[in-house]
């Protein structure tokens, strides 16, 4: 098996392909928006980790693309977790599950017509760390998002279920 099968593999466990656990795409499936803006105790919505992951995998999605790895210090992965006011709603909400969508099938994409050498490739930059390692921790960091989503989506759904969502 290859490092670019095994990628593809975990990317896609985490996003649509039903496996150890519930893919991502199947919990947002049925979500509204205004389920998605309900904020667990740390200050976070399931909209909010939405945009994180989003970021997460599109900001490493084009530093492979390009093939480098530089440091960027003004990153404040806090502010990855923001959610724009004026785009709450089932548009916005569309939208941003329709780009979540987009940046797993770009890795798909991407990895499907990479070169295994590339996943071999070690950035000096980054802890002298291979591409496929860097890819490998990154599905981890989904999928700890797709847990950390399920469980407040099914605190939402019984919350309402039970009347205390108010």
């Amino acid at each position: 098996m290859s490092y670019k099968s095994i990628l593809i593999d975990q990317l896609t466990a985490c996003y649509n392909d039903k496996s150890w656990f519930i893919p991502l795409a199947e919990i947002l499936d049925d979500l509204a928006a205004e389920e998605a803006v309900i904020k667990n105790d740390n200050e976070q919505s399931i909209w909010s980790i939405v945009n994180h992951l989003i970021f997460w995998n599109e900001k490493w999605l084009e530093r492979f693309k390009a093939g480098e790895f530089r440091l960027e210090h003004n990153i404040d992965n806090d502010e990855t977790f923001a959610v724009v006011q004026d785009q709450l709603n089932e548009i916005g909400w569309t939208e941003t599950l329709n780009r979540l969508e987009n940046v797993f099938v770009s890795w798909r994409v991407v990895l499907e017509e990479t070169e295994e050498s590339k996943l071999t490739k070690q950035l000096p930059e980054y802890f002298d760390a291979p591409w496929w390692g860097v890819v490998s921790n990154l599905s981890i960091h989904n999928a700890y998002h797709v847990g950390q989503i399920m469980l407040l989506k099914k605190q939402i759904r019984v919350e309402s279920m039970l009347g205390l969502d108010t």
